[in-house]
């Protein structure tokens, strides 16, 4: 059974380690589905006490009380196509830190991401401008497309100029997710004066669609 206790302290390893567990248990097809009962719904109707945040993608096939096996009032979610930062969304994981008090952050990404291969098709002449709204969210991905780009025509010197084809979108949402974070913590000074006192960790991790696993990939903070 799952060791969560939202009335007792923790650091931000023990948080980690038990997003670990709960997502081990969703790969391996055991879920527990915990804290999901009309007692827990009681018990939380009066104030929320997550340990941990998530900021993800919109997309759905990532519900995060899912895929980390999780019940009502564990985790502050916050999401948007393609986990592309805005104000909205350092205000809410600003709030999860200042208000709730949660000692994690996840950022995650996944393959087969349409943000992303939406950012790596506009970088086609050819292809028709996006809705404003639309466009304004993959601006924030191009950087990523641009950097995977630069990196495979430099691997390959003297070769035919590489289609978009040839760009990898695992790679480029990779360093999305890693631009991510960083524009988070250039943006917040709450959250980055949690994590260099000790209060706070973020990791971003990518989520593998067919195997549901959550890779880490980045870490700021301790959690290990």
């Amino acid at each position: 059974m799952s060791i969560f206790d939202p009335n007792t302290t923790s650091t931000p390893s023990q948080v980690w380690a038990e997003m670990v567990e709960g997502n081990e248990r969703f790969v391996s097809g055991e879920p527990e589905h915990p804290r999901q009962d009309v007692d827990r719904r009681n018990q939380i109707a009066a104030a929320q006490t997550p340990r941990a945040a998530l900021f993800g993608c919109s997309d759905s096939r990532l519900a995060a009380e899912i895929i980390f096996d999780k019940g009502l009032g564990d985790l502050f979610v916050v999401r948007n196509a393609g986990q592309v930062i805005s104000d909205s969304v350092v205000g809410s994981l600003e709030y999860a830190v200042g208000v709730l008090g949660v000692q994690l952050i996840v950022v995650l990404g996944h393959d087969e991401c349409g943000a992303v291969l939406a950012a790596i098709a506009s970088q086609d002449p050819e292809t028709p401008p996006l809705p404003p709204h639309i466009a304004n969210l993959i601006d924030k991905i191009v950087p990523a497309v641009r950097l995977v780009a630069s990196k495979a025509a430099a691997d390959h010197p003297g070769d035919a100029p590489l289609s978009l084809a040839d760009v990898d979108a695992h790679e480029v949402g990779k360093y999305h997710l890693r631009d991510t974070v960083a524009e988070l913590l250039e943006t917040s000074e709450m959250i980055s004066d949690a994590i260099a006192a000790g209060r706070l960790a973020i990791v971003g991790a990518n989520y593998r669609l067919a195997e549901g696993r959550a890779v880490p990939d980045l870490v700021i903070g301790s959690v290990f």
